[in-house]
């Protein structure tokens, strides 16, 4: 498998997993929706069931929204194009990890290997932005090198 096609790949993965985060949601904001309907007229001024649920559904919402917006982040990845230096969009392969610049997904299982997709907004990136393929990086008091950018 080419490094286009391979990343291509990785990217599909990313794409279901945060498509499926969204229908997650969508299913928990709908069934709290439904308790409340189910249960019925407010009992009285300081109804503690329905206060919960409502809560519980402002939280899913409010989810809901991060994870559409971080799917949004995603769909801006050009997958079409190989990586020279570690940027947006990268597959960054090193002697101790491989990751996927994108957004935080954490641990992601692919071709019997572990990938990590990580954001841009953490600051593992930040050490590893602009670097190319040999460079050398300390994160965290450990010395790492970059053996492969696509």
């Amino acid at each position: 498998m080419d490094k286009l096609e391979f990343k291509k790949n990785l990217y599909n993965i990313c794409l279901k997993h945060q498509n499926d985060v969204i229908t997650n949601l969508k299913d928990l904001i709908a069934d709290v929706q439904q308790m409340a309907n189910e249960y019925g007229a407010p009992k009285d001024r300081y109804d503690s069931y329905r206060m919960q649920l409502s809560g519980k559904r402002d939280m899913y919402v409010v989810q809901h929204e991060k994870a559409v917006a971080e799917l949004e982040i995603l769909k801006k990845i050009d997958i079409s194009k190989i990586n020279k230096e570690i940027s947006f969009g990268s597959v960054v392969i090193t002697k101790d990890q491989k990751l996927f610049i994108s957004i935080s997904l954490g641990k992601i299982s692919f071709e019997n290997e572990t990938y990590f997709a990580i954001s841009v907004k953490v600051p593992f990136y930040e050490v590893i932005k602009g670097k190319k393929k040999g460079d050398v990086f300390v994160f965290n008091g450990k010395q790492n090198q970059i053996i492969e950018i696509f």
